[in-house]
């Protein structure tokens, strides 16, 4: 699983003219789901997400999570993220999950983000959304679950 987690004051997402989800300060989180994801995976990176210090302190430094400041999360489903360009310049996304697969698991990530105690507001899976934010900051992290290493030889 691929998170790009973005600090904002605001953020919002629509599908045509309906808006599906709007919120305050707090993070807009992207996720793209991979072939490899399980339920697990959605687990851990919630946990991640929500306890993540990239909020301010009283004295301006990155240092409190969502559920310090009780902040909220626009979480919008993002295959994208599993964009492959090694080959050229057309993007293949055969890494991105299924998309039955990566819908049940987006979901799964939304409601284990929201049993944190983290208010949850979300795009709609598979459409084509229009997302508007206004990145705090900036601060723009790309999350990734299993986290990958660099082999040292």
């Amino acid at each position: 699983m691929r998170v790009a987690v973005q600090r904002v004051t605001r953020a919002k997402v629509t599908v045509g003219n309906e808006t599906t989800g709007e919120i305050g300060p707090g993070m807009l989180l992207l996720v793209g789901v991979g072939r490899e994801d399980d339920e697990t995976t959605c687990r851990r990176m919630a946990s991640k997400v929500a306890r993540l210090r990239v909020l301010d302190d009283e004295a301006g430094k990155m240092n409190l999570s969502l559920l310090d400041t009780h902040g909220q999360a626009l979480v919008v489903s993002q295959f994208t993220l599993y964009a492959d360009t090694s080959r050229g310049l057309r993007p293949s996304f055969t890494n991105a999950g299924e998309p039955a697969r990566a819908k049940e698991l987006y979901e799964r990530f939304v409601s284990e983000l929201s049993y944190l105690g983290v208010p949850t507001r979300t795009g709609r899976f598979g459409a084509h959304m229009a997302v508007e934010l206004v990145n705090d900051g900036p601060v723009t992290l790309v999350l990734e679950e299993p986290e990958r290493s660099a082999a040292i030889g």
